[in-house]
């Protein structure tokens, strides 16, 4: 290897630059199968209660692939304020599916596009004027925040190890073994690979656990059958409808995805890049959050937002490079013109994602302990994190406690200890004393 191509590579660790497209290629797949059953696992979940056809079903998985990949694009190279110019991975956001299980079988899938337009334009006018409120999220905030993403996603990363959440063979031999696997693939990969390789282990891992999976005939290629291996997505197959309710209720779930966003943009940039997030940076991506999502519907697709577990990739390899990961964002819109692509990926087991994964979660909560470590440890600030944290994830592992709000507010806040967390912990900034140091 010349010095030329060592320096390429190098970049892998910088936000600019370019790196060579054989080398950047297997970066930006580690993140796509990294995040891809989480992106279209929405989709399933919300087609199947609002009553979809199979043919809609994966119509809606297509176009989820195509939408991401935009979505990510947009995030890294900014058009206008919109987009945050940093490497944020975007996907089907999971925040919302609660509520559309209830407005789907209620007002019609149709609603829930036409909720999503609304409610995604407005949290992208949000994000244009983030200036005027985000003052209020103070480092000590946004730390909060960001270790209760990480503790919030620490059951995904176990439930996938078990294989998947409702599977009837959840927690067998087969998973643990699976899961094992993967995760000591992952481990000494990145114990023995030199240089640059480390940062593959996650990829090396879960191509490593898939073969597993097929030689113990775990991998379900039924899916294969009939599927088409070029198709161009459908235009406007759902045509918005509007009602109050549905509204009203989505915009509430895209002031949540704004704050996840928000954690996940000051995680990203202080475990990648190794400093606080920009107001400008902040801004762009929750505008990319929520105008992206409104032009979802034009798929008649769900909201996008970032992905943490990608950010917890970020945090563990500190593989930051635009352009790297812009070419996963390529494989993704890829994924959905060529849908045989996608099937394929589609088989991955979740057992074999959860031996991956459930580090790069516990990375997010370290880089949250990091932060409100950077904050300092003053009786404010530990008064602040502790109980936002306490009461966030505390209340929301029992969440019949919310059972005498309205509907609408169990609907927000019961399963979501990030929304719970933010309010309190912007509330309790807002309240306290500046000084609350004991004195003589």
């Amino acid at each position: 290897m010349n010095k030329k191509d060592t320096a390429n590579v190098e970049n892998i660790y910088k936000l600019e630059g370019r790196v060579p497209v054989a080398k950047a290629v297997p970066f930006g797949l580690q993140h796509i199968l990294a995040m891809f059953v989480a992106n279209i696992a929405p989709i399933f979940i919300v087609a199947g209660a609002c009553g979809l056809s199979s043919k809609q079903s994966a119509m809606l998985i297509q176009s989820a692939m195509i939408i991401a990949g935009i979505g990510t694009l947009i995030q890294l190279f900014p058009i206008w304020k919109v987009g945050s110019g940093l490497p944020i991975v975007m996907g089907i956001s999971f925040t919302f599916v609660s509520v559309f299980c209830y407005l789907g079988p209620e007002y019609g899938y149709n609603s829930i596009v036409g909720a999503v337009l609304i409610g995604g334009i407005v949290e992208g006018v949000l994000g244009l004027f983030a200036k005027y409120w985000t003052r209020i999220i103070t480092p000590i905030v946004a730390a909060s925040v960001v270790t209760a993403i990480g503790f919030s996603l620490l059951s995904v990363g176990a439930s996938s190890f078990g294989g998947g959440s409702g599977s009837k063979e959840f927690g067998s031999a087969t998973n643990w073994i699976l899961g094992v696997f993967t995760l000591l693939c992952c481990l000494l990969f990145n114990i023995f690979a030199k240089s640059y390789f480390k940062q593959l282990s996650v990829l090396f891992g879960l191509l490593a656990g898939y073969i597993a999976a097929v030689c113990m005939g775990v991998v379900d290629f039924s899916s294969l059958k009939g599927t088409a291996v070029i198709a161009l997505p459908s235009i406007l197959p759902f045509r918005p409808e509007f009602h109050a309710n549905a509204i009203i209720s989505v915009i509430l779930i895209f002031l949540v995805s704004a704050t996840e966003t928000i954690g996940d943009t000051s995680a990203l940039a202080s475990s990648g890049l190794n400093r606080p997030a920009t107001q400008k940076e902040t801004a762009g991506s929750i505008a990319c959050d929520g105008f992206v999502s409104a032009c979802s519907t034009i798929f008649g697709c769900l909201p996008i937002t970032s992905f943490s577990q990608n950010v917890g990739l970020v945090a563990m390899t500190k593989v930051v490079n635009r352009f790297t990961i812009a070419t996963g964002a390529v494989i993704m819109i890829l994924a959905g013109v060529f849908p045989i692509f996608g099937a394929v990926l589609a088989t991955l087991p979740d057992a074999v994602l959860g031996g991956c994964t459930i580090m790069m979660f516990g990375t997010i909560v370290i880089s949250g302990l990091q932060m409100i470590g950077n904050c300092g440890f003053t009786q404010r600030n530990i008064t602040i994190a502790a109980l936002s944290i306490s009461i966030g994830i505390g209340f929301t592992q029992v969440p019949q406690i919310f059972a005498i709000f309205p509907k609408i507010v169990e609907t927000v806040f019961a399963e979501n200890c990030v929304a719970v967390v933010f309010l309190v912990a912007v509330i309790l900034n807002l309240v306290l004393p500046k000084n609350m140091e004991l004195t003589e």
